[in-house]
């Protein structure tokens, strides 16, 4: 691992505050960038990121399971068809192209499309730092103008040890975090669905035996973690909990789907409110508690087959809510109550699993301080431009870029792969417009 410059002399152009699929496809975006103008006095960039290693999601990457978005919408094509880290470079690099293009499909495993993040990431792991964990983001200022930011992180392999890099931008890309209901507590037995993969592997290491699983939830990852325990705990109850009446399809139809466009996120930017509004409303369907309908149709034929078979394991909980759980040294008891009649059953189970999805980190959550400097508008809501940077108060040249948390100003993409290589190039170019205008000589 390359360790990033440090020290007075040593300005950033931009700091990226973590390394997941965002701000990989940005640092590919100014890497070749920086290949293709051949210049030695290109932008200083670096990326810290708090895991030990590349990972995406590693807790759902189940063996069978498909990516939900074309392989075209990978890191760069739809910002540059003829970069060489494309999925189909990719694919070609690991002697896969011919078999891949053999299964006639838009859409790889889901453990593919992350080996094909780590070849990414490895290809430009001169630009990262591992196990640098962000602590603090301050303003520095000068002459009363704050033009840049010292980013003070953990060291690696010394996590008491902090060290500081200044820069002129940072870009914040700290993905999502687990969403749990109010009041839900995760131990040895109540996990979230991020956890599955190796929650279930422990379980299975020590032989602990599972009666009943419960999972609470409507979306994807609900349906997957309910098709994965029913799979691996073969004597075991798996009952689904849900408030709708049934797991509602995913809506990937062709009209649908261009709401995730790169012109779409122009007109959802530039739109009122209201109007902005309308469109989250209508096309939630195609990403909020949807299920794909192969995996729909998938697990209603095994409730059937059950059925025919008189041992029926897999049980839809559906219009019902949880409403206390008791986590106790021998199981977890839950009680559902049946929304239609208010009655409620207390179930015995050995797991719970929050299948409650993901909620984008606040600025506040990883910049402190610098999100006061931060403009908003009146319903207290980001002011972002269409550039991605953030709208500062007049005495900030130095910028905050995000990759997330957009929802209200860019739409449904903000936090999906559909637009990621179209994002890292509006923030590269922006990235590169800015640095142009501050004249190298102006620095004090």
């Amino acid at each position: 691992m390359t360790t990033l410059h440090t020290g007075a002399d040593s300005i950033y152009d931009v700091l990226g505050i973590g390394f997941g699929p965002s701000n990989l496809a940005l640092a590919i975006a100014l890497h070749e960038h920086s290949v293709a103008s051949g210049t030695q006095d290109g932008l200083r960039v670096g990326f810290l990121e708090r895991q030990p290693r590349f990972g995406w999601h590693r807790g759902m990457l189940i063996d069978d399971a498909t990516m939900q978005v074309s392989f075209l919408k990978d890191l760069v094509t739809m910002r540059d068809p003829t970069s060489d880290f494309s999925f189909l470079c990719y694919l070609r690099d690991r002697g896969r192209l011919v078999d891949f293009l053999n299964l006639k499909t838009l859409f790889p495993l889901r453990i593919e499309f992350h080996d094909y993040f780590e070849w990414a990431a490895a290809r430009v792991a001169h630009l990262v730092e591992y196990s640098s964990e962000v602590v603090s983001v301050r303003p520095v200022t000068q002459d009363g103008e704050i033009r840049y930011f010292d980013v003070t992180s953990r060291v690696p392999g010394d996590p008491d040890s902090l060290t500081v890099r200044r820069t002129r931008s940072i870009c914040v890309a700290t993905g999502l975090e687990p969403h749990l209901p109010p009041g839900a507590a995760l131990s040895e037995r109540v996990w979230h669905n991020s956890e599955l993969l190796p929650r279930v592997g422990q379980v299975v290491c020590t032989g602990r035996p599972v009666r009943r699983a419960i999972v609470l939830g409507a979306g994807q990852s609900a349906a997957e973690a309910v098709d994965y325990l029913h799979r691996n705990f073969p004597e075991a109850e798996i009952c689904s909990v849900f408030a709708k009446y049934g797991y509602t399809p995913a809506d990937d139809s062709p009209f649908a789907n261009k709401i995730f466009d790169p012109e779409a996120v122009d007109l959802y930017y530039g739109a009122p409110r209201e109007v902005k509004q309308s469109l989250f409303d209508y096309h939630r369907s195609t990403n909020y508690s949807v299920v794909d309908m192969d995996l729909i149709e998938s697990l209603s034929r095994s409730m059937y087959q059950e059925k025919v078979q008189g041992r029926e394991r897999l049980r839809m909980m559906n219009v019902s809510r949880l409403r206390e759980v008791e986590d106790g040294p021998e199981d977890v008891k839950v009680t559902v109550e049946f929304l239609p009649t208010g009655e409620r059953e207390v179930l015995s189970s050995d797991l719970l699993v929050y299948a409650t999805g993901y909620r984008p980190r606040g600025v506040g959550d990883d910049l402190g301080e610098i999100g006061k400097l931060c403009l908003r508008d009146d319903e207290d809501a980001l002011m972002v431009g269409r550039d991605h940077r953030v709208t500062t108060n007049s005495n900030v040249t130095a910028d905050i870029y995000l990759q997330g948390g957009t929802e209200h100003t860019h739409g449904l993409t903000s936090t999906l792969l559909s637009t990621t290589a179209v994002r890292a190039g509006e923030i590269c170019a922006s990235l590169l417009a800015r640095r142009a205008a501050v004249p190298t000589a102006a620095e004090g």
